[in-house]
């Protein structure tokens, strides 16, 4: 039985599991990328117009505070820490975010179906000869 590419239907795995998943690692990739270097976390956030901006440097901050404080990053790192988490946590329950993350699987699931490769394999570089 031949799956059809062009195929729009989610299997439960797919919408539980696969696409959470996706979100998850893009939201982690952009959060730490735009996470980079905050000195006063509230006050981007006040001057922030969305997504792109309002967690713009979190993460240096939280990374920074997690290696000078070693074993005690736990006290000491709260506030990095729930910045982050403020972060993750919006783009986990924006709805525009999953349907980008849905219809990116989508897309990928659609060229594994007619190619038979996968993402990972696909996106590996090829030998080349000189």
């Amino acid at each position: 039985m031949a799956l059809d590419p062009a195929d729009q239907h989610l299997r439960h795995v797919e919408k539980d599991v696969l696409i959470p998943k996706k979100m998850r690692e893009k939201a982690r990739e952009r959060c730490s990328e735009q996470i980079q270097g905050q000195t006063n976390f509230y006050e981007t956030l006040q001057m922030s117009d969305g997504f792109g901006r309002i967690f713009h440097r979190i993460s240096q901050n939280f990374t920074k505070c997690c290696k000078d404080s070693g074993l005690l990053m736990v006290i000491k790192c709260r506030k990095e820490n729930s910045a982050l988490k403020e972060c993750l946590t919006a783009y986990y329950t924006d709805p525009a975010f999953y349907e980008e993350c849905k219809m990116e699987y989508l897309k990928e699931r659609e060229e594994f179906r007619r190619t038979g490769i996968p993402a990972k394999k696909r996106l590996q570089k090829l030998p080349t000869s000189m």
